[in-house]
């Protein structure tokens, strides 16, 4: 199984390529297409959640998740499913105070603000899944957590991101929601990615239960991710 932590551009066509909030530059159909179409078929069963740069219109279509290609499966903007047997759950977005306790007002066509504001977590979408009761194995999302930047080894991370330090000493780096999902799941996982730099920390909720998290980088040759 491959998990991705958002950002993995599910562009079908260029009615998508239009709705993905990046410059201009960086627009380009890439490949998903592809499989897509079933021209290709991915590998080995591929699941993933929404980041900050995605064919908005294409996952607001699959709400609450579903197949995006053959083998290719969206969680939704909040989900849990179940694979051989272990639980995997994820939230898509990002963090965004302004938007955090509205519903999902945009629609096609999509202004620029709403191409920014519709992958905003929103309260919904954390209460949906505070719901849980069962124990998770795995979750994924895109931003960090809130705080979870100080259970791991922080001078480490200053020497490869120095302008993070300000927000990782004031509290400000990560999102309060996944934060919040974070010590009410305690998932035995968890994965982000949005900071382009990998990272490992365990946060231990009592004696028997920890969380092993590891933000991502990108997988770029020559980058440790």
């Amino acid at each position: 199984v491959l998990l991705i932590c958002g950002d993995f551009q599910a562009v079908r066509n260029q009615s998508d390529l239009a709705t993905m909030a990046c410059p201009a530059k960086y627009r380009s159909m890439q490949s998903f297409y592809k499989y897509y179409t079933g021209e290709k078929v991915a590998p080995l069963l591929t699941i993933f959640i929404g980041g900050n740069h995605e064919a908005s219109n294409h996952l607001w279509e699959l709400y609450y998740g579903g197949w995006v290609a053959p083998n290719i499966f969206f969680l939704g903007y909040a989900g849990i499913i179940n694979v051989g047997g272990v639980r995997i759950g994820g939230l898509s977005g990002i963090f965004n105070q302004r938007h955090y306790h509205q519903g999902h007002y945009e629609s096609p066509p999509y202004s620029d603000d709403d191409m920014r504001s519709t992958y905003h977590v929103r309260e919904l979408q954390v209460f949906r899944l505070k719901q849980i009761r069962k124990p998770i194995d795995v979750f994924m999302s895109h931003d960090w957590p809130q705080n979870i930047a100080r259970h791991g080894n922080m001078q480490a991370l200053f020497r490869r991101k120095s302008f993070l330090q300000s927000e990782v000493e004031d509290g400000s780096l990560g999102s309060p929601p996944a934060s919040q999902l974070l010590y009410h799941l305690k998932p035995s996982y968890w994965f982000s990615a949005h900071l382009h730099v990998k990272y490992a920390a365990v946060v231990q909720h009592d004696e028997q239960r920890a969380t092993r998290f590891l933000s991502l980088d990108k997988c770029l040759p020559n980058r440790d991710f």
